[in-house]
């Protein structure tokens, strides 16, 4: 992977979150635009995404933790809203910028965890999610900022394990109920073959 460092505020928001989970020993890998501008091409994000394993049992003190190392939750009761939607909602305190923790529970999140990439960003490594996790998680999200990743993730990686893709999004794909998913990815896929 390339050695890439994020412009200042990103990387304070980066370097924190990385020495609050390794205090706190959670699994983690970012996710989102941060992720794809590690991993890809930089591009302009207003947020950090970020996957935790961890039981939500012990929710509680890793959300007081959080207040240490520079993050306040951006809703009144973090707890609550951590139980109903698994994900917690926080701001850096200096630099405002989001981040959304989202605990994980699926058998592709635990194998999106294992198979984080270690980054060098300056002088802090931080997981990443594989450009192939990324692309799981963007065909899913579905949006069209999400399918132009996409694009831009196969075409600094043309050799990605198409096997696991496909398999991963027909799973979401049939959960969800959204033929859409698999059916605009696969539509993807052949009109880089007929660009090329």
């Amino acid at each position: 992977m390339r050695d890439s460092k994020p412009p200042g505020d990103l990387f304070e928001v980066l370097s924190s979150l990385v020495r609050w989970f390794n205090h706190q020993k959670v699994p983690y890998t970012l996710i989102g635009g941060v992720a794809v501008g590690l991993v890809a091409q930089p591009r302009a994000t207003l947020d950090v995404d970020a996957v935790v394993w961890m039981d939500l049992a012990e929710a509680a003190s890793f959300i007081e933790s959080a207040e240490k190392f520079g993050f306040e939750a951006r809703v009144a009761d973090a707890i609550g809203f951590v139980r109903t939607n698994r994900v917690l909602l926080l701001r850096h305190r200096e630099s405002k910028i989001g981040i959304d923790v989202s605990f994980g529970i699926l058998p592709f999140e635990r194998e999106m965890l294992d198979r984080a990439l270690p980054i060098d960003i300056g002088d802090t490594v931080v997981k990443v999610a594989t450009p192939e996790d990324l692309i799981i998680l963007k065909a899913v999200a579905h949006r069209k900022r999400d399918l132009i990743d996409i694009d831009n993730l196969l075409d600094v990686y043309p050799d990605v394990d198409r096997s696991r893709l496909q398999y991963w999004i027909r799973q979401f794909a049939e959960a969800l109920e959204a033929p859409e998913i698999l059916k605009d990815f696969e539509r993807l896929i052949e009109n880089r073959g007929v660009r090329r």
